[in-house]
């Protein structure tokens, strides 16, 4: 007995133990909890754009390839130098050229090397004018460079409130397909009973099959939005990660006044075709000055090691140029009309490009004007909605009202939700275009 008794608390405490490492093994080999990926701030996604996006990067690349044209046009303020080395055999001595030439000169045995200095001393301002058109038309490329920025910046706004505008919506649909399955469940439940029809129980099945097609939709949408996002962002793959909400940003001012004057000195499409009008103007006082006189510094000196006798064993010589045109055809008369007629045709451009910033400025203010006032009449449409299905669910349920009329109470509330869930972003979407157009994106 007890020997029974000792084996019989033996084989408990084995099957304790191997029940222990079944359980301690079954915990070994399930996987690691998933880490949730952080949000995505807006902030962060801007900074991936600016970096990634490769339009953004050329028209950095353009910026400072046009700061390059201002080393070319001051390089002719410069001295030239050059080195050059001769060898020359000639058939017969004492040879001279007498074809392709007025004058004759001698031909001699040598070879001699040396350098030459060339420097502009004056051409009246012409290179000066040059430096200066190429000054300012550097400068609008990287006012454009800067339009760029802006530009990716309200890109990745836009996608980043369409998501979470999706997201919004899916969530509002889920909690209409959730009610409304509990809404069915209680229909099929009464008609059990014999105190609901067969008809209601089809139509409370056709307004769940309604609303899970708009949670596909929804879905859909949402899948569609984070692959917009991820091409604002300059990325292959859709975004993954969740998205940071963003605060609703302050008060609209009351009229756009402001946002023009902010327009006026922000905006780098119009501080570009401003800077491209100052160019060509300098453009076309650089072509004016062609007909003037140009004044030049010549040197050169050098050794000949080998040499006939008709030759020295080093040169040296000093000298000037005074070019001054006289007539060619009317070429620079051309030149300096075209510039001028260029020049003209900027200082349209830069009225147009501000007529149309003005434009753009008042209509981003009606249309984020016009979404911020929607913001309170959706928060009273829901509420409203809200307030009709309850009653239309309490009269249902006193079979004082129809399936039909509970029906409409249903798709009300879930078009308010919607609309509710969708206005706080295209507010923000609205304003994020309004900050483009006044050049606060920049």
């Amino acid at each position: 007995m007890r020997i029974a008794k000792y084996g019989g608390a033996l084989l408990r405490s084995a099957t304790a133990i191997f029940l222990c490492f079944l359980l301690a093994m079954s915990h070994a080999q399930q996987p690691a909890p998933a880490v949730a990926a952080p949000p995505l701030t807006l902030a962060q996604a801007e900074s991936i754009a600016l970096a990634n996006q490769p339009r953004m990067l050329a028209a950095q690349l353009r910026a400072r390839a046009s700061s390059e044209r201002i080393r070319e046009a001051r390089s002719a303020l410069l001295p030239t130098v050059g080195f050059n080395a001769t060898g020359v055999r000639v058939a017969d001595t004492g040879t001279s050229t007498a074809a392709g030439a007025i004058t004759t000169s001698s031909i001699s045995d040598r070879f001699a090397y040396g350098g030459s200095l060339v420097q502009l001393i004056t051409d009246f301002g012409r290179t000066s004018a040059l430096i200066a058109s190429s000054r300012s038309s550097a400068e609008a490329q990287r006012d454009l460079a800067t339009l760029t920025t802006a530009q990716v910046r309200l890109n990745v706004r836009e996608a980043y409130f369409e998501v979470l505008g999706a997201e919004a919506v899916l969530h509002a649909a889920r909690e209409a397909l959730d009610n409304r399955k509990l809404i069915s469940r209680q229909i099929g439940a009464l008609a059990q009973s014999e105190l609901r029809s067969t008809l209601d129980v089809n139509f409370a099945a056709v307004l769940q099959s309604e609303a899970e097609l708009a949670v596909v939709r929804a879905e859909s949408t949402v899948e569609q939005q984070r692959a917009h996002l991820a091409s604002a962002m300059g990325q292959q793959q859709p975004v993954v990660a969740p998205l940071e909400e963003v605060d609703l940003p302050a008060s609209l001012a009351p009229d756009p006044a402001s946002f023009l004057s902010l327009a006026d000195t922000q905006r780098a499409d119009l501080n570009a075709a401003q800077a491209q009008q100052r160019s060509a103007a300098q453009f076309a006082l650089s072509e004016k000055r062609l007909s003037y006189p140009t004044l030049s510094a010549v040197g050169t000196a050098g050794e000949v090691p080998f040499r006939d006798h008709t030759l020295h064993d080093n040169y040296a010589a000093a000298g000037f140029n005074l070019n001054i045109p006289v007539f060619n055809g009317g070429l620079f008369a051309a030149r300096r009309s075209e510039a001028e007629l260029e020049a003209n045709a900027r200082a349209r451009d830069a009225d147009e490009v501000k007529l149309e910033v003005n434009e753009q400025v008042r209509d981003g203010w009606y249309r984020a004007n016009e979404a911020f006032r929607s913001l309170d009449v959706s928060a009273r449409l829901v509420a409203q909605s809200k307030e009709a299905l309850r009653l239309a669910q309490a009269r249902y349920g006193a079979g004082l009202g129809s399936i039909v009329e509970l029906n409409e109470a249903q798709l009300n509330e879930t078009s308010a939700e919607i609309d509710a869930a969708d206005a706080n972003y295209s507010y923000l979407a609205r304003r994020a275009e309004l900050d483009y157009a006044a050049g606060l994106l920049n």
